[in-house]
């Protein structure tokens, strides 16, 4: 811990957007650093999500109608971009469970005695678990090529509309974190912040297109489902990938979801990182 001391307290100056940028990447290499101290950290975060694909492929497949087929390869390739935007998405708890731990240890009240931007902290954290789904992301994409599934297209010149979709499930998941962050700064004990962090991730999660077809849901639930910022996302990465699920609706988010999706997770970061900032500063005092 003095060796970020040290170096939060030896920031060059030159403003204070700069001295927040480097405020925030000290903190986010402390919690990297932690993260290879404690790999069983990234390990369950990997083993859940990889369960998912297995049960979901497997247990579910051929049972699930995707427009007018339950084939089950079908099924497979729609259920991809889901399981991939429900993984980025439950970081969230993490990043609440670990500000909360921080909170209870005092280390926050130890930053808070440096001369270091007050947004620094919180952003920070938010890089450190950016980098981890990064790294669960990447796995879960080989455990879905091993088990079948694949993009519509393998010519070459598509891998850019691949790439594209990867970065807007990194993008929903970094702004997922911030809500995560003021959960985390909200409540008393790292186990509330676990719990907190995820239960309010089923609904959001689950009534959304990510599983099945919503255009299978009653009206009102389909209503809801596609105007989710998870559905946005899903049926966005849906589009780039190739992949089937991709069903006409009227619904602006469904018939534009990359725009959407864009849209959706830059308004919940400056929302909640506003929020979030401003829980940290009162609770500075």
């Amino acid at each position: 811990m003095s060796a970020v001391t040290d170096a939060v307290r030896t920031a060059a100056p030159g403003g204070s957007l700069g001295q927040s940028v480097r405020d925030s990447l000290v903190v986010a290499k402390r919690n990297l650093i932690r993260m290879t101290r404690i790999p069983e950290m990234v390990l369950f975060g990997i083993i859940q999500p990889v369960m998912f694909v297995v049960m979901f492929t497997y247990v579910f497949g051929g049972s699930m109608q995707i427009g007018s087929t339950t084939d089950a390869g079908v099924y497979k390739d729609f259920l991809m971009a889901g399981i991939f935007a429900q993984t980025v998405t439950f970081a969230t708890a993490g990043a609440a469970a670990g500000i909360a731990d921080d909170m209870q240890k005092g280390l926050v009240d130890r930053f808070r005695s440096l001369p270091m931007a007050r947004g620094a902290v919180l952003t920070g954290r938010t890089v450190a678990d950016l980098v981890q789904t990064s790294i669960t992301l990447l796995v879960l994409a080989i455990v879905a090529l091993i088990v079948g599934w694949r993009t519509g297209s393998a010519d070459p010149t598509n891998a850019g509309r691949i790439l594209a979709g990867f970065g807007l499930l990194l993008l929903l998941g970094y702004a997922f974190t911030w809500i995560g962050a003021l959960i985390g700064l909200s409540v008393r004990t790292p186990e509330a912040a676990t719990s907190g962090g995820i239960i309010w991730l089923f609904p959001v999660t689950f009534v959304s297109n990510a599983f099945v077809d919503s255009s299978q849901m009653t009206p009102w639930l389909r209503h809801i489902a596609e105007w989710n910022p998870f559905s946005a996302t899903v049926q966005a990465c849906r589009e780039l990938f190739g992949n089937p699920g991709v069903v006409q609706s009227d619904a602006w988010p469904m018939q534009h979801p990359v725009w959407a999706s864009v849209i959706w997770s830059v308004l919940i970061v400056v929302v909640f990182r506003t929020l979030a900032v401003r829980k940290y500063r009162q609770a500075d005092g």
